[in-house]
This record gives C-alpha cells, sequence and structure tokens, in this order.
C-alpha cells in the first residue's frame, strides 16, 4: 500500500481564534507599539511569538500595564474581578473573549441569581476556567476529573447544574456528565451545549482517521487544551500512535518506522501554514499523497469587538 497522509477538516483556527488574532492586529495598527496583551491572546506558541515581534506585549495580570494604556483581554475571558482591576487602572480594555465562552459567562450568572450551585466540568488552572468560575465564586465548584465526583458538596441537591470548558474532550464530558448524574439525579443540563462546535468538529474528523492511521500527528501547543485532546481522541480511536508538535522541525524519523498511514490535524488556534510545513515535511519523506478527511464545514465568523469597531470607525479605518 502507497504511503499516505489522511489529512483532517475542518482544522486549525476557529472563528472565535480568528476573531482574537484579528483584534490584537487591528488593534496594533489602530493604536500602535506597544500594545499589551493579558495572557497568552490564543494558545500557540507561533501565534504569540509573531505578534511579540511585532510589538505586543503579553503580560500575566493588569498590574503589569501602564496606567492609562491599552490592553486586549485574551480569547479565554476573563472575570468580572480582572475588569475591575483594569478599570482601578484607567485601562482602555479591548475584550477578544469568544463569543461561545461569553455564552457560558452568561450561563453561570444566569443560574447563579437562581441559587443553583453550578459544577464546572473543566482544567483547574485554565484561563478559561478561571474566568468562568469569577462570574460566581460562591456558586461554582470545579470538577477536573472522576475522583473528585464523590468530594462535590452541595447545598440543595435539587438545585444543581452542570457547565463545562468550551475545549473540553466531548466523550470524556459525557463520563463526567454521567458520573455527577449518578450522584446528584435531579442534576440538570446547560439549556445548550457548552463544548464548541470548533472542538466538537475537529474531534469527529479525527475519529474518523485514527482508526486507519498507523501515526497521527496534531500541530498545537501543549497548554493548547483542545489540541492535547485530538492527541488522546486519536489514540482511542485507533491510532497506533500519536504525537502533539509546535512545529514540523519537532517531529523524528523514527516515528515514520512502519508506517503507511499518517493522521494529520491542528488545533483550533493553530495557522494552516505550519500544517503546511508538516506536509512538507511528511512530502520529502515520501508521504506526498494527501487524501482530505471532511468531517463538515464551517462557515462561522465573528465580528470584531465593539469597542475597537467604533475606534477604527472613528478613525476612518473600519
Amino acid at each position: 500500500m502507497a504511503k499516505r497522509v489522511l489529512l483532517a477538516a475542518p482544522r486549525g483556527y476557529c472563528a472565535g481564534v480568528d476573531r482574537a488574532v484579528v483584534t490584537v492586529e487591528k488593534s496594533l495598527e489602530l493604536y500602535g507599539a506597544p500594545l499589551y496583551v493579558r495572557k497568552q491572546i490564543v494558545h500557540n506558541k507561533h501565534v504569540v511569538a509573531s505578534l511579540e515581534a511585532r510589538g505586543v506585549i503579553f503580560v500575566g495580570e493588569n498590574d503589569e500595564v501602564p496606567e492609562g494604556s491599552t490592553v486586549v483581554f485574551s480569547a479565554h475571558g476573563v472575570s468580572p474581578a480582572v475588569h475591575e482591576s483594569a478599570a482601578a487602572r484607567n485601562l482602555k480594555t479591548i475584550d477578544a473573549t469568544c463569543p461561545l465562552v461569553t455564552k457560558v459567562h452568561h450561563e453561570v450568572k444566569r443560574f447563579a441569581n437562581e441559587d443553583f450551585d453550578i459544577l464546572l466540568i473543566g482544567h483547574e488552572g485554565h484561563e478559561e476556567v478561571e474566568g468562568t468560575a469569577g462570574e460566581a465564586p460562591n456558586n461554582v465548584i470545579l470538577v477536573d476529573g472522576l475522583a473528585q465526583v464523590d468530594k462535590i458538596k452541595v447545598r440543595d441537591e435539587n438545585k444543581v447544574i452542570w457547565l463545562s470548558q468550551t475545549t473540553l474532550s466531548v466523550d470524556e464530558t459525557v463520563i463526567m456528565v454521567d458520573a455527577l448524574r449518578q450522584r446528584f439525579p435531579a442534576l440538570q443540563n446547560p439549556p445548550s451545549d457548552d463544548i464548541c462546535y470548533a472542538t466538537q468538529n475537529r474531534q469527529v474528523a479525527i475519529k474518523q482517521i485514527a482508526p486507519q492511521a498507523d501515526l497521527v500527528i496534531v500541530v498545537g501547543s501543549t497548554n493548547s487544551s483542545n489540541s492535547v485532546r485530538l492527541v488522546e481522541v486519536s489514540k482511542e480511536y485507533g491510532a497506533k500512535a500519536a504525537y502533539l508538535v509546535d512545529y514540523a522541525s519537532e517531529c523524528k524519523e523514527e516515528w515514520l518506522e512502519g508506517v503507511e498511514t499518517v493522521g494529520v490535524s491542528s488545533g483550533a488556534s493553530v495557522p494552516e501554514l505550519l500544517v503546511k510545513d508538516l506536509l512538507t515535511w511528511l512530502a520529502e519523506r515520501g508521504f506526498g499523497e494527501v487524501e482530505t478527511v471532511a468531517a463538515m464545514e464551517e462557515h462561522l465568523m465573528f465580528a470584531i469587538p465593539q469597542e475597537l469597531r467604533k475606534d477604527l470607525k472613528a478613525a476612518g479605518k473600519a
């Protein structure tokens, strides 16, 4: 059998990431460098390095931003406390939070107002989880792994709802919810699915590829939750081996020993040029035949933040 590559579609940038990166680029053009961004705008090493080279300064917290400066909030969202600290330092804020993350923030506020205990399925320490939980810290209980299910204490077992981080594995979340429901039979579901369409679509595509692949290579960064999940899903669905790389140069020749079919995908914060570099690397080693495996098409687009649109219009650049 000829050596071949099965290329996942969709892959790479989702609408929320595209919006966030464009927001920073347009902010740079309008306000000039240096431009401050709280946390990594998206979880991708290449994107961050490229923007730093253009004059973006990534900071951990608002107190690292000079008073009166402009700061962009990352796609992962921030808590009300972060907005308050920005106001206290007289910072001009551009909020690049993904609208799908904002939706979960609204759900937290709504159910906290109704005095529910909210079981938030997610990864401790992830920026999105910190921002979401910060909307109602007294109501949100983070659930990070099955081992925590038995330890959860709620005030009223009849007023419990689960929500989730948007970038989780669909399959793992189903298992978590089943375990939570066994513990709390009256557990309510969110009004609509919290796991983002892009995360789901990329997992669907890799599930189709993994059983046919001797090797899966996912382009993405180690701090990108959805990229890490793609590697895990690849292994769960039959890939003999699966690796996560930021760049093609990180691939090892020995991975290709005895391999006939390589599956390729990329996380939702990965620019397509990095995938092209990987395909070139594979082609140079005999894997020049590329077949696209399309799970579905994506057409969703998000407008850039309103505060930036307003400034661009005033400057005649809209």
